[in-house]
């Protein structure tokens, strides 16, 4: 990632959405050249120079300190995440960096963990949303569709971002997909802020652009927030409508790696959703589990595997004449 690019694009874009009188300071009329804030009157609220602040946007100052990186979040009234982003974006130098390329691995123990949560969908992500394993309940959730064994193949591992922006079946689960979207791309831009150095990252997000014009019209914008928990809408095809609550667990010492675990409101419609599609699973023939999954799994379907030799999704399974998703 350009990551002094990435710096002026995202100062220019905070700058572009305050008004002068959002921020108290005296507008005197006349068309301004551009929206918003002048690089001059936030120099001016930030109390720093207009040369640094330039040199700053324009990505040639590397070591900008604390209190000149605090003073541009207040006066550009950037969120707690947006703060952090910013950090990452200044001194990229400072940021995590990954350890030499090779393929993540879940660690047994979380596999084990998520393995014992039966009843509750559960997936373990890395930094740059791979799924490196999910329980049963969590691959019927979210992508039935695929080899419930693909997680366990690097070269084939599902992608929620990728997932939820170029999978039709995916889109089809969120009735407000246009607001999941937004939130992925929020998530997304902060973990490229915290991993700028992640190539897979750099290369996800290429794609993601180059092949879904949404995604490239909503990466433009530089939204920047951390989306840990909150609640998921879906309309499963085999079970419904659910709305779920989700939790992002992240892993010490993981290299950013993270528990992602879905729950419904007990004794609610959705509860009885979800218990209705662990009942589909439970019955599904017998597929490789989140503790490990064997090496002879069968082919994905991106890989061109004929339908007799993959892992039947749930719907395939009950025998529903609704096409997987």
């Amino acid at each position: 990632m350009d990551t002094p690019a990435e710096l002026g694009n995202f100062l220019r874009s905070r700058r572009a959405r305050l008004q002068p009188a959002d921020v108290g300071l005296v507008s005197y009329g006349g068309q301004r050249r551009v929206p918003g804030l002048r690089r001059e009157e936030l120099a001016q609220l930030a109390g720093v120079s207009v040369a640094y602040y330039t040199r700053l946007e324009q990505g040639q100052s590397g070591n900008a300190s604390d209190g000149v990186l605090d003073a541009l979040a207040r006066a550009l009234r950037l969120t707690p995440d947006e703060h952090a982003h910013l950090r990452n974006l200044a001194r990229p130098g400072r940021a995590a960096r990954r350890p030499a390329a090779r393929p993540a691995t879940a660690r047994p123990a979380t596999r084990q963990l998520i393995a014992a949560m039966g009843a509750v969908p559960a997936l373990v992500l890395d930094a740059r949303y791979d799924v490196l394993a999910w329980n049963p309940l969590g691959h019927a959730l979210l992508a039935g569709h695929l080899d419930a064994g693909a997680p366990e193949r690097p070269a084939e591992r599902p992608n929620t971002q990728r997932l939820l922006f170029l999978d039709p079946h995916v889109r089809e689960l969120y009735p407000d997909w246009e607001f999941e979207a937004r939130r992925a791309v929020s998530s997304l831009r902060l973990a490229a802020g915290e991993h700028p150095d992640d190539r897979q990252l750099a290369e996800l997000i290429g794609e993601l652009t180059m092949k879904s014009p949404e995604f490239a019209a909503l990466w433009s914008r530089h939204p920047v927030r951390g989306c840990t928990s909150g609640v998921k809408v879906f309309h499963h095809p085999l079970v419904g409508p659910l709305e779920l609550a989700f939790q992002m667990l992240r892993l010490p010492d993981s290299g950013g790696q993270g528990v992602l675990a879905f729950s419904a409101e007990p004794d609610s419609a959705s509860d009885a959703g979800l218990r209705l599609l662990a009942g589909s699973v439970a019955t599904a023939p017998s597929a490789p589990s989140a503790s490990g999954a064997s090496s002879t799994s069968s082919a994905s379907p991106a890989s061109g595997a004929s339908p007799a030799d993959r892992v039947p999704g749930p719907t395939e399974a009950r025998g529903a004449g609704h096409p997987a998703r």
